[in-house]
Parts: C-alpha cells; structure tokens; sequence
C-alpha cells in the first residue's frame, strides 16, 4: 500500500464517520423511552450504517495513521479521533451494554473488532493515541466481561459465513489477549478453541461459499487454530482439516468469487469473502515452513483474492462502501 491508496481509504472511511443515515441500529426497544436515534443510542458509533462497521472504521483509520504518520491525512484523521473517542462517548458506549436487554449487542463479531480497536491503541506509542486508549478502557473493559461470561456458556462453535460465526472472533480476542497480558483471558480462548475446532477432519470445502459470505468459515477455523497449536502439531492438524490442500485442492475456497451486483447489501458480501480469504490464507501460510507446498498455493491464491476484492472497494455504493476498504486495509497491513 502506498501513500495514495492509503489515502482512498482514509477518505471512505471519513465519509461515513458522520453520516448516520441509512442505519441499521439492531437494538432491542424495550419501551417509548428507547425510541432514539442512532447517535442518540451511540454517540461515537453510529457511523457507517451500524455499529461494528463504526468501530472498524475507526480502526482502519487509526490503522491508517500508524502506518503512514507523516501523511497529509494524518492531521485530519487526527483531529476526528479526538472529536470521536472523547471520554464521554465512550463512557455512553459502556453503558449501553450494561442495561441486560443489550448484554448480547453486537456478541461476538462486534466485540472482536471493538478488542481489535482496542489492541491498535494500547500498541500505538503516541501521545494522542495514549488519551483515545484511556477513553476507550471503560468500552474495552466492558466487552472482555462480557465475553468472558458468555464463552463458558457457548457449548457449540458457531458454523457460517457471517457476523455470528465464532472462530473469527476467538482468534480476533486470542490476539487481544496476548497483547494485553490478559492469561485468564487467553487459557479461555484457547480451551474453547481446542475444543471447538480440535477434531475436525475433512472439511467438508465443496460447501463454501454460501451466497451472503463475507468470511469462508472453513479457512477462519484454520486461521484460529494457527495461533492455539504449535508449528509442527498445526502442520498435522492442516494436514487432517484440508486434507488435498498440498495437491491444490480445496473445493471453492482457493478461487476468487464474482458479484453480480455490488448494489445489493447481502450479495455485496462476497466481495469481502475475497478480502477475508486473503488473511486468513497469509495467516495459515505463516506458520508453515517453506518447504512445504501449502504455503506456495496458499499465497499465491491470497494475491488472487486480493485482486479479486479490491475491484470492489470504493465503488460508489454505500452497501459496500461502508465496511469494504476495512477489510482490504487489514487484507494489506495485517501483522
């Protein structure tokens, strides 16, 4: 990524930081009191359509500044951080989750990328950043309670392509544990993890995709898994999950997928699917030594998805422009 691409992002990203209509709040309204709207409900996310596509702006954006510091754009990105994560707002964020009818807002996919966030700004060493991060810590405190409760309580991984699925935020929350020192946290996730995902064998690949994926559920359990086994104990297990990888085989899932209409909010899904695919094939790819096959076939297919999605970043359509260019950003910066 370059100066100017970087730049693209940043601009979709500031034009649906304020822009709080269309909205999809998904909010339980418990009587009239909580007929409000969508900044009323949530003074620093309620951007970019709905709540999680919010908080992965932001993070695209301070993603954005920490990559290219001395960029034109840094002064505004700057300046909309600190009109955003104001100590306030965030205080009404983690309220909102403590009223019980919202305790299960935005479980899990939300919480991920509200740890993520939260992650970029405890590793940003940056005056600015230091001041969002202490803002934010009521907001972050509130969310790892709450996981930390639920996930004891979820006794089945959740299987599918969308915001409900579990293993992409297991692995998002692992990440955040590690960074944060969080142990309790991390035992957790990891027990889950091994639990959940442990067994399986012959993921069944053909099934992929379904046709409002935004994430191939198969390659995000690999992804997972590359973080909670050791190298050579994750090789073998790839080996039983994807088992004709190494031939270049995997059903559907090294293929780049087609929109056929990137103005339809479910449909536009897929171009994230290619997005998606690209870290986690990097990230499986990771942890497999050069010698082996997989690695090759793997990245090579990741620059083929990346391709393949970025035709569709930035296109004009609000269906997809308020969430796409997050994807591609971590698709090209992940760590």
């Amino acid at each position: 990524m370059d100066t100017r691409q970087a730049a693209e992002f940043v601009k979709i990203a500031l034009a649906g930081m304020d822009r709080e209509y269309p909205n999809k709040p998904s909010h339980v309204f418990n009587g009239l009191e909580d007929l409000k709207t969508p900044s009323q409900l949530h003074p620093v996310f309620y951007g970019h359509f709905d709540w999680h596509s919010s908080v992965h702006g932001h993070w695209m954006l301070l993603r954005l500044l920490k990559e290219f510091p001395e960029a034109e754009f840094a002064a505004e990105i700057r300046s909309t951080m600190n009109r955003r994560l104001t100590q306030d707002g965030l205080l009404a964020e983690a309220a909102y989750f403590r009223i019980d009818s919202n305790k299960s807002f935005e479980r899990m996919y939300g919480w991920a990328w509200a740890l993520k966030l939260a992650q970029e700004l405890r590793s940003f060493d940056d005056s600015d950043c230091k001041k969002w991060a202490a803002n934010f810590a009521p907001l972050e405190k509130e969310i790892v309670g709450l996981a930390k409760g639920y996930l004891p309580k979820l006794d089945w991984p959740v299987r599918c392509g969308f915001h409900p699925e579990s293993a992409f935020p297991l692995g998002f929350m692992l990440d955040y544990a590690r960074a944060t020192g969080d142990e309790d946290f991390e035992v957790l996730l990891v027990e889950k993890s091994r639990k959940f995902y442990l067994g399986d064998r012959d993921y069944p690949t053909a099934y992929e995709p379904s046709g409002n994926d935004f994430f191939s559920p198969g390659l995000n359990v690999a992804d997972l898994m590359r973080r909670v086994l050791p190298a050579n104990e994750y090789s073998e297990w790839l080996t039983a999950y994807f088992p004709h990888l190494a031939e270049g085989k995997a059903g559907n899932l090294l293929t780049p997928v087609v929109v056929s209409d990137p103005t339809d909010g479910h449909l536009v899904h897929l171009a994230g699917l290619n997005l998606s695919r690209v870290w986690t094939m990097r990230g499986i790819a990771s942890v497999l030594s050069d010698s082996d096959p997989r690695k090759e076939i793997l990245l090579n297919a990741a620059e083929a998805h990346l391709a393949a999605g970025m035709n569709y970043v930035g296109g004009g359509h609000y269906e997809g422009d308020h969430w796409l260019a997050t994807f591609a950003v971590r698709a090209m910066t992940m760590q």
